[in-house]
């Protein structure tokens, strides 16, 4: 005679393995260009102040003439990209390789949303003639919004391969540094954002 043993139907998933002791998450690789952007944004804003410096007044008034809709938009699209990264991450270490994917395949739509809204915003600031001429605080957020905006490119093409990668089957529950390196790189770009976006849109 047997004794059935009747098994919860919600009966949790296997635990995330957990990382070895003082492993470093991602590749070295990757955490060299990590430290590139670090450098190259830490040199921008390093002119960003020396012209706020320099032109105090301009800096005051700047803000005002920005969409602080957009700029909110973007935070919220960069932010709703890295929390599904990292539900994907989650995912990936339960061995869940099909919830994975659509948490990157989400990432990815908010992440399209950063580039969607920077078309909105251009035609409104060219509209009021905030172009290339448009003084020094214009100067400065172009170059710095612009430059994170290729990050950005290189983020969401990045997030492609990661995808195709997943979908094949290359990342499992044991081995999956290349989307680690991958959504460590993605969070320091939305880090790196999260300093720009007051700079510009909220303190004058």
């Amino acid at each position: 005679m047997t004794l059935a043993v009747p098994l919860p139907l919600d009966a949790p998933g296997p635990a995330p393995t957990a990382a070895p002791a003082g492993r470093i998450p991602g590749s070295k690789a990757m955490w060299v260009g990590i430290f590139c952007e670090i450098t190259e944004f830490a040199l921008l804003f390093a002119v960003f102040f020396v012209a706020r410096a320099h032109h105090p007044e301009a800096f005051r008034a700047g803000p005002a003439q920005l969409s602080l809709l957009a700029g909110t938009g973007y935070t919220l699209m960069l932010l709703t990209s890295g929390w599904c990264v990292a539900r994907a991450l989650h995912a990936m270490r339960r061995g869940e390789r099909a919830a994975c994917l659509r948490w990157m395949a989400a990432g990815f739509v908010f992440g399209l949303g950063y580039p969607a809204i920077k078309v909105f915003e251009l035609q409104r600031n060219f509209a009021l003639g905030l172009d290339g001429s448009g003084g020094v605080f214009i100067v400065s957020y172009y170059y710095l919004t612009f430059t994170h905006l290729v990050h950005v490119f290189w983020g969401l093409l990045g997030m492609l391969w990661v995808i195709a990668r997943t979908g094949f089957g290359a990342y499992t529950r044991d081995e999956h540094s290349g989307l680690e390196a991958f959504a460590c790189y993605w969070h320091v770009t939305d880090m790196i954002w999260l300093m720009i976006f007051p700079l510009f849109y909220l303190l004058g």
